[in-house]
């Protein structure tokens, strides 16, 4: 039996060296060799506690990463080949092996259901290492909760608490890529900046109340999740309805010529609820829809839920001011068809629709179709200077983008029919 594991053992090595350079394999055996020393094993295997402090990973979800990278051997003991078939898999491995890997890393009784009260536990670690280890549990109660109101149950292995199955659970990751991103990013040094960790910081003036703002710190990096590096450094308040009024004018003057291309719209309505849509492109009048497949449609509050472009259409964003047709209503929003929006806000700024839409494969946002705004928010994304600078360069020459308006007037006699959702 022991030389049957060790061969199945040697067989899983020989073939994850595959996935490494020579350079890299030697890099791992140096890191293997300065854990090995640590833990004091004569270079032979690395400890659970010194493999706990290298990775920065604690609580149940540290245990959990260490017996699966150990192949559950439960000796307390890493070896180098476990090391190299670990990272191999979950690291190199097509996406279904790394979501089944990490499935497996939170399936606490390895039963092949992943409880909800197993999820609420390692949301609050993932919420503790995000944003403060000093925080009580309580105090991301609401987003645990919205996180997991996003999620399928579907699955249950003695008919009491359902759970989730893989399946539910690789489509629970498309709707929370934060949470895929954390999660997929575990066996990175805990010195460096790992994905699913970053957090914006948010700016806003001196005097207004954060309490009285949608965004939150754990919305934005849900929110974040689905956006790079160079756009996660500093959101900065452009508009807030309460505090500069319910006007799609002052929405346009504030939110326009900011130096700032991409925006994220949070709304808040009557029924409590909390949904947007992050706009890659300034909010300009068109008549037409116009954007790019960079944005997407996002729930917050009771669900938290992200909804990229599908492909289906190009309906990806809207903004028409001071047009007279009905076929061009006056307003901002998202996918969707002319009056069937996935989002849209009037020009009242007092009303709006949410319906479900194939450019995102959105549902309502809201729990009603018909939506009545309480706060709009909209916050613009400060990028890195380097990335403007790309994005500078790159536009040099595009001018007949200044003609895309007239472009778009000439279509406007087929409009009406449309009927892309």
């Amino acid at each position: 039996m022991g030389n049957s594991n060790s061969s199945s053992v040697n067989h899983r090595f020989t073939s994850a060296s595959r996935a490494f350079t020579q350079k890299k394999l030697e890099d791992l055996k140096s890191l293997f060799s300065s854990l090995a020393s640590q833990s004091q094993s004569n270079d032979q295997y690395v400890s659970y506690p010194i493999f706990q402090a290298y990775f920065g990973l604690s609580g149940s979800l540290g245990e959990r990463m260490f017996d699966m990278v150990t192949q559950h051997r439960k000796d307390d003991k890493m070896t180098y080949e476990d090391l190299v078939i670990a990272k191999a898999t979950y690291e190199k491995g097509t996406d279904d092996e790394i979501a089944e890997f990490i499935y497996q890393i939170l399936d606490v009784n390895g039963n092949g259901v992943l409880a909800r009260s197993d999820l609420e536990s390692v949301l609050v670690v993932v919420f503790k290492s995000v944003f403060s280890t000093d925080a009580e549990s309580s105090d991301y109660k609401e987003m645990v909760d919205a996180l997991l109101n996003a999620a399928t149950f579907s699955k249950s292995d003695d008919g009491s608490e359902k759970g989730m199955s893989f399946e539910d659970f690789r489509s629970w990751c498309s709707l929370v890529p934060a949470i895929r991103k954390f999660l997929g990013s575990l066996l990175m040094p805990s010195g460096q900046v790992r994905p699913g960790y970053q957090v914006p910081h948010l700016l806003y003036q001196d005097g207004v109340d954060s309490d009285r703002l949608l965004l939150k710190k754990e919305y934005a990096w849900h929110i974040g999740g689905a956006l790079p590096h160079h756009e996660l450094e500093e959101w900065k308040l452009l508009y807030h309805s309460s505090l500069h009024g319910q006007s799609f004018n002052t929405f346009l003057g504030h939110t326009s010529n900011t130096g700032m291309s991409a925006s994220v719209l949070i709304i808040k309505d009557k029924e409590g609820c909390v949904y947007g849509g992050y706009a890659s492109q300034p909010w300009e009048r068109y008549s037409d829809f116009y954007g790019d497949m960079k944005s997407f449609l996002f729930q917050l509050n009771p669900k938290a839920s992200i909804f990229r472009p599908t492909g289906a259409n190009n309906n990806i964003q809207w903004c028409a001011t001071n047009f007279t047709s009905e076929n061009i209503p006056n307003g901002i929003g998202f996918g969707g068809k002319i009056n069937h929006f996935g989002l849209f806000i009037s020009a009242s700024f007092d009303q709006g629709q949410t319906f479900s839409c194939t450019t995102f494969g959105s549902p309502s946002l809201s729990n009603i179709s018909r939506i009545q705004p309480e706060v709009i928010e909209c916050w613009g994304i400060v990028e890195s200077s380097n990335e403007q600078d790309t994005q500078h360069n790159a536009m040099k020459g595009t001018v007949l983008e200044r003609f895309k308006e007239d472009h778009n007037m000439l279509k406007l006699v087929g409009m009406a029919g449309n009927s892309n959702e």
